[in-house]
């Protein structure tokens, strides 16, 4: 179903069952994927592909030119997976050259009014971004990381898996898997207890994850901390997840705890 308001352009890939709502427009690039919805007032250009099952809501914009300086007009895209509902003001940009050109956002996300996700940037699944949630260039969020309202989140900071940043919160500092972050600028205050809970993940491993976090963040010298870990500690997989993020990527800081010497 498309109202006569709408403007699909011609080239676009439209799938069955794809509803387009008042006043929307479609750009000649545009793919969406079936029983997807588009309310209304909805622009969405570029080189787009949306998966399927997706709901935009009213004012969403998707394929702007990234808001970077230095982009040129070069060829880019943005990749949207399956069941995700991108509420009111929701914008997202395209890559650039400088960050591989495209920018993802997997699956059954949800993004709350006003957020916003900038050039390069990579998003998982099952994440929920609250209320005006602004998501810098080349930002990287893992699976069912959850970030709280008014957050704004520095370029090319990672967010870890299952991880909880709290509400009105800077992110200047890499976000552990399993983490949870708050502040002003954001330090590490403890293990997402509640979120792994909510996973199933056992008491047995909770207690390994924070004997882990206990013995690597008691100080600045967590790096070395890590590489002295016990192998019965080091061998869990949650705490292999930790330590890959660690090792893997170091062009923003750790957050660490406040305060630590």
């Amino acid at each position: 179903m498309i109202h006569p308001t709408a403007i699909i352009e011609n080239k676009s890939k439209i799938s069955k069952n794809v509803e387009i709502g008042p006043y929307c427009y479609v750009g000649a690039d545009v793919e969406l994927g079936s029983k997807t919805k588009l309310h209304s007032h909805i622009s969405i250009k570029g080189n787009t592909k949306i998966g399927q099952n997706n709901e935009i809501f009213p004012f969403v914009s998707i394929g702007t030119d990234p808001q970077d300086l230095k982009y040129k007009g070069e060829k880019n895209s943005i990749i949207i997976g399956d069941n995700n509902k991108l509420r009111e003001y929701v914008n997202i940009n395209p890559g650039t050259s400088h960050g591989g050109t495209i920018t993802k956002l997997g699956n059954n996300n949800l993004l709350m009014v006003y957020c916003h996700v900038a050039h390069d940037c990579n998003l998982g699944d099952n994440i929920v971004l609250a209320n005006n949630v602004q998501v810098g260039g080349h930002v990287t969020i893992e699976n069912n990381a959850i970030v709280g309202g008014s957050c704004a989140i520095h370029q090319f900071s990672r967010i870890g898996h299952l991880s909880m940043v709290g509400g009105m919160t800077g992110v200047l500092s890499d976000v552990i898997p399993f983490g949870l972050s708050l502040g002003n600028r954001n330090n590490l205050v403890g293990l997402n207890l509640i979120g792994l809970r909510r996973a199933k993940i056992s008491n047995k491993d909770i207690k390994i994850l924070q004997k882990f976090y206990d013995i690597v963040f008691c100080n600045q010298n967590f790096r070395s901390n890590v590489e002295n870990l016990d192998a019965d500690i080091k061998k869990n997989k949650y705490v292999k997840i930790i330590i890959d993020f660690i090792n893997t990527d170091k062009k923003r800081p750790i957050s660490l705890p406040e305060n630590i010497k």
